[in-house]
């Protein structure tokens, strides 16, 4: 993946951001939950978290591996009941066919190739799997502002921001179904207003989009 730097020296700073800006990401917790499938309780210990960071979402969402390329950032998943696998996502250390869900959040704007990231997800995916993706939609007001000011963030400076429109083409072009859609997170992280962050569904308002799809027939 691109910029494992900023995600291995700061990963403190990196941690922080969701407890300063709580609503946020429960709103963004909210999300993923919302596109899950329903029978994902009982299969969680065949999931993925792919570029996991310090596990922010795959511990509450009950993942039970998360990915990442960061070694300082996989300490933290550790600490919070995730078993941590060092990888990338082009080149997942999994079988073919043995996962029953694979996550991206935020991770897909990172990654040095899309199409095999993505070839990859549907590989280790039992032919019965989900795919749950999340993007900082570019085409949303916030996501414009996060473009225009990308340079500014240790983070995001060589990010390529995808739309959840694009999202969506590349998943199909590799091979998936769209199943559900979803967004959140209408305002600026940093002063959203917590009576302000319902979820919609669909994508292109919101900066967090989601997306369920499965591998193709």
């Amino acid at each position: 993946m691109v910029t494992v730097q900023p995600f291995e020296t700061l990963s403190e700073e990196y941690d922080d951001w969701f407890e300063t800006h709580d609503v946020a990401y429960c709103a963004e917790q909210a999300a993923l939950e919302r596109i899950f499938p329903e029978t994902f309780d009982s299969r969680h210990d065949r999931a993925l978290e792919i570029g996991v960071g310090t596990g922010r979402f795959a511990a509450p969402l009950g993942l039970s591996l998360g990915l990442d390329p960061a070694r300082n950032a996989l300490e933290r998943t550790r600490e919070r009941g995730v078993d941590p696998v060092r990888g990338i996502a082009e080149s997942l250390p999994f079988a073919a066919g043995t996962l029953d869900l694979t996550l991206f959040v935020t991770v897909l704007c990172f990654v040095d190739d899309l199409e095999t990231t993505l070839s990859e997800a549907r590989r280790v995916l039992a032919d019965d799997g989900t795919l749950a993706v999340a993007v900082l939609d570019r085409s949303s007001a916030v996501g414009q502002v996060y473009q225009e000011h990308k340079d500014e963030s240790p983070f995001y400076a060589d990010a390529e921001f995808l739309t959840g429109d694009a999202a969506c083409r590349e998943l199909e072009r590799a091979g998936f179904v769209i199943e559900d859609r979803a967004q959140t997170v209408f305002e600026d992280p940093a002063t959203i207003d917590p009576e302000a962050t319902p979820l919609r569904e669909g994508h292109g308002d919101g900066l967090f989009a989601v997306i369920r799809a499965s591998p193709a027939p």
